[in-house]
């Protein structure tokens, strides 16, 4: 097949300094630099700067801007999303009189408005700067979780809670396309595991800020549930203003302040992270993915693992409050659900980085979910039930290397967000149907629902399987068919046109 160069005169963007479209025309490039503007593009590495002192330099600078704000939005996400399973604890249900259905129906609207924004984001990603958009969703959906607050009916709160899902929903895929542009993919493994990692400690810190919440007594008139909200609400608010001007979204962003050296750097990451945005929206990379077993096999695995995580962060303190334990204590008992949770991640992140088995370390991690469920299952009632529980959150380091493996191995811009896009989808439909197989009849052990859950994380353990069979496979024909020449990163090629693209397993 005959590989052309995509043109990149309208349809590419390059990093550079200012706003300014690349054109491959020499009268550009010179007047690029009398503009004093330094292309990254035309800069020509003449060396792999992997592991020196000038990378590691450039690598602190990102750093800066990256890891306390992406933590921060993965914290204050969590705990918004998080706000309905404590609620119970704080007053919720007995203030507006709900049901168990009723409260089952509110954890899924979030992800119902979770699944509806996934196309529109596809297609938005592509086109705006990821920074400024992410800092206006977060003061969007800071506004709505405060008026959360305010709800006096359930179909309020469901309608909030839509609204809250469907502005949540381009977060994570927004952060996952962020860390692929900025990060080597042999440095992306722990990134993504730092996203996954922030999740658990929003659960476990917010849920000690909600035991605050509990002691409030209706200060000011106003229930502790609302203040929940209304507290999140404001700082999610707050986060989103810093994000619009901080966030770091591009290799030579200019809060960066690269040096010459910096740029060269930049340049090489670029080529071995394989991406650089392309405002095309190119439909034939999306028609390759759909063609892809990987891709069916990748998205059942995200599916089946998130049914487990929908189910018990809805049912969270109502499962411990089933196990005997009181409101305060069951509030309290989240605090090492969410340690749990980003233990495993951590456990997955840190077993993938020193074996560099990424599907080898995420089926270790489902395997000990499985346990947990099993022990859930098997016992009916008893404090070492709690152990189960903690155990069954090792899903979520699985699901964290899943995320890795999609960073690593998918290559095409478009092809990328379509991708992350997806499995946003798969995890959004896993949640969404998680806590309706909670039914109340079958509480306090809630054993379909449980059962569920394992048989979910066993499909993804096959799943992964059959993923690292064909992706071997693949390895094998490239490297025994290597012609040694160089592919240009920027003609976008996916990782099925680039012969010499090698997954990373």
């Amino acid at each position: 097949m005959a590989i052309t160069r995509y043109e990149t005169s309208e349809k590419e963007e390059v990093y550079y300094t200012e706003d300014v479209q690349h054109s491959s025309s020499a009268s550009s490039t010179e007047a690029k630099k009398d503009a004093g503007i330094v292309d990254i593009h035309d800069i020509t590495a003449t060396k792999s700067y992997e592991g020196t002192p000038e990378e590691r330099a450039y690598v602190r600078k990102v750093n800066r801007f990256i890891f306390p704000l992406m933590g921060l939005i993965i914290f204050v996400q969590f705990c918004d999303k998080a706000s309905l399973s404590v609620a119970p604890i704080l007053g919720l249900n007995q203030d507006l009189g709900l049901t168990g259905t009723e409260f089952s129906l509110l954890g899924s609207m979030f992800y119902l408005g979770h699944l509806v924004y996934q196309l529109p984001n596809q297609f938005i990603l592509q086109r705006v700067p990821l920074a400024k958009y992410l800092g206006i969703l977060l003061v969007v959906w800071g506004i709505v979780m405060g008026a959360s607050g305010a709800c006096q009916t359930f179909s309020q709160l469901a309608a909030c809670r839509f609204l809250l899902g469907f502005f949540e929903a381009a977060a994570m895929p927004t952060l996952y396309l962020i860390t692929a542009t900025l990060y080597r993919r042999t440095e992306q493994p722990m990134l993504f595991g730092y996203i996954t990692l922030c999740n658990g400690l929003g659960a476990a810190i917010g849920s000690a800020i909600s035991f605050g919440f509990a002691h409030m007594n209706h200060a000011r008139g106003i229930e502790n549930w609302r203040w929940n909200h209304i507290v999140f609400g404001s700082l999610t608010v707050l986060l989103g203003i810093v994000t619009w001007f901080l966030l770091v979204d591009k290799p030579d962003h200019h809060l960066l302040r690269l040096t010459e050296t910096d740029r060269l750097v930049a340049k090489d990451r670029t080529k071995d992270n394989a991406v650089v945005k392309n405002r095309e929206y190119k439909y034939d990379q999306i028609w390759e993915a759909v063609k892809e077993l990987r891709f069916w096999l990748i998205m059942v695995a995200g599916l089946t693992i998130s049914l487990q995580n929908g189910g018990m962060l809805v049912f969270s303190t109502t499962f411990v409050l089933g196990l005997g334990f009181t409101g305060e204590e069951s509030l309290l008992l989240q605090i090492p659900s969410g340690l749990a949770s980003a233990l495993g991640v951590l456990i997955a992140v840190v077993l993938a980085h020193k074996t560099r088995q990424i599907i080898w370390s995420s089926m270790f991690m489902l395997v000990i979910g499985m346990i947990g469920l099993i022990i859930l299952c098997a016992i009916p009632e008893g404090e070492v039930k709690l152990l189960g529980f903690y155990l069954s959150w090792a899903g979520t380091g699985s699901y964290a290397l899943v995320v890795t493996l999609i960073g690593n191995n998918v290559k095409g811009y478009t092809k990328k967000i379509f991708y992350n896009s997806c499995i946003m989808v798969a995890y959004t439909v896993g949640n969404f149907v998680g806590p309706l197989m909670m039914v109340d009849h079958q509480a306090p052990r809630y054993l379909g629902g449980v059962g569920g859950f394992l048989g979910g994380f066993f499909v993804a353990f096959c799943c992964l399987f059959g993923v690292r069979i064909i992706s071997s496979r693949v390895n094998r024909e490239r490297l025994a068919n290597k012609t040694g020449e160089e592919t240009d990163v920027y003609l976008d090629l996916t990782d099925k046109q680039d012969k010499n693209f090698i997954s990373r397993l």
